[in-house]
């Protein structure tokens, strides 16, 4: 049987999230230098749950001396590493090297300085409530569900909690605040699930501003 949610999270829940962070990005992390990915889930969790990276470089370093066996790679109970690219052989080190590189950031300083997010899985982290708008109501299929944005916006707000919808408000605002031009904008879109070009005549970041002032107002 397969592990209850409680077990694995409290084995693996930390591993799982830093593993998340590689999810279309190189695992070329050395002893000397923090690959893209690592750098991100660093930046991110230093800012919001800084507590966590302690926890995550004891759960890489557990899983790196203690392999799943035989027995329980039959019964289910263990955690899968996504595929790296790398030889299952050099997993291990691999995430002794990434365990290292976390406790050397809790016991050096060695934080990443705060950047815009520079990684899918960074722009998920930082923006939750912002992909959920954006994968869920401007997907392709918009054209099919609703007469235009901003009656899937309206549908948003009239589906979701309140709080969940202030949170998404605050979002956006820390979005605009970033230093991104035009493009960016249109990256952050992509990036969060957004299949549809904005309304005319917006663009991307006057049509965030635009939602953000809308929903803010009720």
């Amino acid at each position: 049987m397969s592990m209850k949610p409680l077990e694995h999270d409290r084995r693996y829940g930390e591993l799982d999230q830093v593993m998340r962070a590689y999810l279309g990005q190189p695992a070329d992390d050395t002893n000397e230098q923090r690959s893209r990915a690592l750098d991100a889930y660093l930046r991110h969790t230093w800012h919001t749950r800084p507590w966590a990276i302690a926890e995550a470089e004891r759960q890489l370093r557990e899983y790196s001396r203690n392999p799943p066996g035989r027995l329980r790679i039959g019964l289910g109970e263990f955690y899968a590493v996504p595929d790296t690219g790398m030889p299952q052989s050099a997993v291990g080190d691999w995430l002794l090297v990434l365990a290292d590189h976390l406790k050397r950031s809790i016991e050096e300083g060695e934080v990443p300085p705060p950047s815009t997010p520079q990684t899918h899985w960074e722009w998920h982290a930082r923006f939750p409530e912002t992909a959920q708008l954006l994968g869920g109501w401007f997907s392709q299929d918009i054209v099919d569900e609703f007469p235009g944005h901003e009656a899937a916006v309206a549908d948003y707000a009239a589906t979701t909690d309140p709080q969940l919808t202030a949170r998404l408000v605050g979002e956006l605002h820390e979005l605009l605040a970033l230093p991104l031009d035009e493009a960016d904008y249109a990256l952050a879109a992509a990036e969060l699930g957004m299949e549809v070009a904005p309304p005319e005549p917006f663009s991307y970041g006057a049509w965030f501003q635009s939602v953000a002032t809308g929903l803010a107002r009720g």
